[in-house]
Formats: structure tokens, sequence, C-alpha cells
């Protein structure tokens, strides 16, 4: 089964293209607008498995790379031309283009067993959190929309029910269907060439054994977290096939900046502002930690750029312990707002001289 094919796109296609052709054949093939036509539901349960595949990058890409879009017709898939009606032609929506008429006989369906055990596809999401939230650590949830398997079947797609003839091919094992002028035979896909039902499709998945679900998944973003991480929730993706596993939830990390520190690996950084007095004459000055205000040493002579290092201050390390804040001296100038500051300034000028060398 040449999944391409099925949707009528060649292999090429784009996303956007994948989409807007399985719209198109999902609302011509959908069991709701063909009842009791098989054909048409074992077309519709085709399209939709060439949708789920294409549309997603990783199995489209797995599909593209050894998926063996086979030309041979197996032995069980066996079909028969028995015969031409000329006495009328399909036109308008019924009309087959001749990709439709021999998909089937072309590329049929894959050898493998239909009730091997698939895995399900991952999930990807985004969670931001406050720098703060760094030092503890924070637990949140996040909203996810996923295949889960369908309560209603325990996910094999079928109902039990009472033992009765096909109603698909009225208990002949065999199924006809036009298309144009030519008249085709073929084994029927509902009851496998038995002629009896034991079953029938799940209402609920529509016999695909998933169904969709929106959850809250709960993460647990450990300390430190470093920005743009990307945190393992096992068994949260998509539910796998035939009692696959189910795929996992990668959530990344994106940490929203700080007003005032700048992380460098588990180190801070900050600039804290220090006035010309208290930078030559010295001062204690009080300075803002994740932990609390904590009071530092300015030395009296100190230059600006110079760098104090508060130990222990900084972002939990995942091995234990915490990194250093590093605060920087940035030096203010006071404003000149009448005559007597200016003039101290410029005394302290004729005291000092020039101490940096201009050329």
């Amino acid at each position: 089964m040449d999944l391409y094919v099925i949707l009528g796109l060649a292999s090429g296609a784009k996303t956007s293209d994948i989409k807007r052709a399985y719209r198109r054949l999902a609302r011509r093939y959908h069991p709701d607008i063909n009842p009791g036509d098989a054909t048409a539901q074992a077309m519709y349960g085709q399209i939709c498995e060439a949708y789920e595949t294409l549309v997603d990058p990783d199995r489209r890409r797995e599909y593209d790379t050894v998926g063996g879009r086979r030309l041979a017709v197996p032995p069980a898939a066996s079909f028969e031309f028995s015969g031409f009606d000329f006495s009328s032609a399909a036109h308008g929506a019924q009309a087959a283009t001749f990709t439709e008429l021999f998909a089937e006989l072309l590329h049929p369906t894959d050898s493998t067993d239909p009730s091997r055990a698939e895995g399900g596809a991952d999930l990807h999401a985004v969670l931001t959190i406050p720098f703060v939230e760094l030092m503890t650590g924070v637990e949140r949830q996040v909203v996810v929309t996923r295949q889960d398997v369908c309560a209603a079947c325990s996910g094999t797609g079928h109902v039990r029910t009472n033992e009765a003839r096909c109603t698909a091919c009225h208990g002949s094992g065999t199924v006809r269907w036009a298309r144009g002028h030519m008249v085709f035979t073929k084994t029927c896909g509902v009851c496998h060439g038995t002629g009896r039902r034991r079953s029938e499709r799940c209402a609920v998945c529509f016999g695909h054994g998933r169904s969709a679900r929106t959850e809250a998944v709960p993460v647990c973003v450990p300390p430190g977290v470093q920005h743009g991480t990307r945190l393992r929730v096992p068994g949260h993706g998509h539910a796998g096939r035939n009692g696959g596993a189910a795929g996992d939830l990668f959530v990344t990390i994106q940490v929203q900046p700080h007003p005032v520190y700048r992380r460098e690996g588990d180190d801070l950084h900050m600039t804290l502002l220090v006035g010309v007095h208290e930078a030559g004459l010295g001062a204690r000055i009080e300075v803002p930690t994740l932990d609390g205000p904590v009071g530092l040493r300015i030395p009296p002579a100190t230059q600006a750029g110079q760098r104090f290092t508060l130990t222990d201050r900084g972002v939990p390390r995942a091995a234990g312990g915490r990194g250093n804040l590093i605060v920087e001296v940035r030096i203010v100038l006071p404003p000149l707002a009448d005559d007597r500051a200016r003039e101290l300034v410029r005394e302290l000028g004729r005291l000092y001289g020039n101490p940096v060398p201009r050329t």
C-alpha cells in the first residue's frame, strides 16, 4: 500500500498538501457519508493510516527510507476482472481517477502482520518557568492532546457481537465494486472471506483502536535546570497500536530572564551601583541575592569594574552544592546640583591629579 498514492500525492508532497488531500478524501469516504459501504469504510481507514504516517516527520522519514512501496501483488490479495458494464458510467464525486482505480491493485497492503505491535509516536511541548524557581525546582502541569487507547474497544478497533452473516458481502466472502465501466471482485475485508461476522467496528474510534484525549501531565522541573533543557516524561506520548508501548512526552524548558541576574553556567552575575564616596572611602552595602539581602564590604579605593565573589549564592548544581554570585562594581557620579558640589569635585581633581595616562 503506497501511502502517497492513497492520498493522490507525489512522494515529495508538502505537509500542507498532505493535510489538504486528507480533508478532501476523508469527507468523501467517511462512514457517516457512506453508510453500509464496506469499500468506502476500508478506503477511509487507509486514508487515515496514510495521513497519520505522512504528517508525522519521524514516521514519514522512516517510511520513505525503509517503507518499501512494493509493486508485486501478494497471493492473499487476489483481484478478478469480473466483466465490464457499459450501461452506465460514474460521474462527479463517484468517478474514480486512474490512481484510485489501480492503487490497491498495484500497491497492495503491506504483507507485514497487521496485528504486530507498534510503538506510539512521541509528543513535544514547551514549559516556561520564572527565573526564581530555579532555586528549588517546581512541579508544573503541561496540557497535551494525544491519541490514547480507546476505552470502548480496549484498543482493538472492534467490539464482539453475536455471530451473524456478514452484511458487507452478504455471506459470500467476496465483494464486488465498480469503477466506471469495470467491475472488480476481491476478498471481503470485513469478514476476511469467511462470510460471517463475529465483531463490528468500534463506533467510538472508527476501528482505529485509538481516540483523542486531552490531559494535564505533571512535569517535575529539577533545581538549577538550564534554559533549553529537554525533559522526558515516559509513556505520555501517543498510544501504540496492537498493544505497543506508548511514545514519550518531551518537554523543553524555557527560563524567563531575570531583571538583575545574568546566568553563566552555575554562576550568577550582577552589577552593583556604588557611589563615588563609597568607592573612595569604603562602605558596607547590602547586595540582593536569591536568598535575600547579604552584606558586602567595599574596601577603600575600589575601582569601577572590580568584581567580588559571594560563595554559594548562585544556582544549584546537579551534582550538589551551588555556584557563586559575581558582583561587578559600577561607580555612579552624584548630580552636581550647586556650586559647592562642583567646587568639591574641582578640589578632588586638584588633589588627585590625572591618574590615567591618555596616550
